[in-house]
């Protein structure tokens, strides 16, 4: 089995529910195929460097997964088909590779996620300790009272 990378530029106009059947038609793939989904990283809407199909703007995904030819050429036969997708691009990563070696490396990467997550949400309750202490959190403070009475007598002076 190969492991591969697909970047995917979808048509930026497309809403989060227009583009989920385009993702679950992708995913449905795998099984079908023999194949095995790593992951799909949406990176969201960037602008293009150049207008495709003109639209100034995409959205990017990052599909990486493992599978033989069949599969990718099956990915790539739904993209040209798909008039939501403005351009496609795989890449061959790894000629062989072992997939339980894969799935302990996304275990390994969930682990570090869950440790980098309980790790900030234990630094969250510091933040909080110090703004009910009293301290202040903002160290700039507005200079409006003074302002005001600074107004104040000068109209006082007028009079």
């Amino acid at each position: 089995m190969r492991r591969y990378e697909t970047i995917v530029i979808l048509d930026s106009d497309l809403s989060e529910e227009e583009r989920a059947p385009v993702f679950e038609r992708l995913t449905s793939l795998f099984p079908q195929y023999n194949g095995f989904l790593i992951g799909i990283d949406e990176w969201g809407v960037k602008k293009l460097a150049y207008e495709i199909k003109k639209k100034p703007r995409g959205f990017y995904a990052l599909i990486s997964f493992c599978g033989h030819g069949d599969l990718v050429d099956e990915m790539e036969r739904f993209f040209r088909i798909d008039d939501k997708i403005l351009k496609f691009m795989t890449v061959l990563l790894e000629e062989s590779v072992d997939i339980e070696a894969v799935k302990e490396e996304i275990a390994e990467k969930e682990k570090k996620a869950a440790e980098a997550a309980a790790q900030a949400e234990k630094e969250k309750p510091v933040e909080a300790e110090a703004e009910t202490a009293g301290e202040p959190v903002d160290a700039e403070t507005p200079d409006e009272p003074e302002a005001e009475t600074e107004i104040q007598e000068k109209t006082t002076e007028e009079e």
